[in-house]
């Protein structure tokens, strides 16, 4: 399930990110990669607020929906 979809409080476990090779390298600079677990803080109209290695982050819609929990 594409994690704009998740429920704010509850923790999840990052199963695939797709994309352009530079998008998956953005998002595994700021510690987004398979197998780490998420949760989701915020979630307003997609745009997510996100917790990974006790490092909050913002996300938009469109690169949440590249992340599959």
């Amino acid at each position: 399930m594409p994690l704009i979809y998740a429920d704010p409080g509850k923790t999840y476990r990052i199963v695939r990110i797709s994309g352009q090779d530079k998008v998956k390298t953005h998002l595994r600079n700021m510690g987004l990669v398979e197998n780490e677990t998420i949760s989701v803080i915020t979630s307003i109209n997609g745009n997510l607020i996100v917790e990974v290695k006790g490092v909050r982050i913002a996300l938009d819609r469109s690169l949440a929906g590249r992340i599959s929990v």
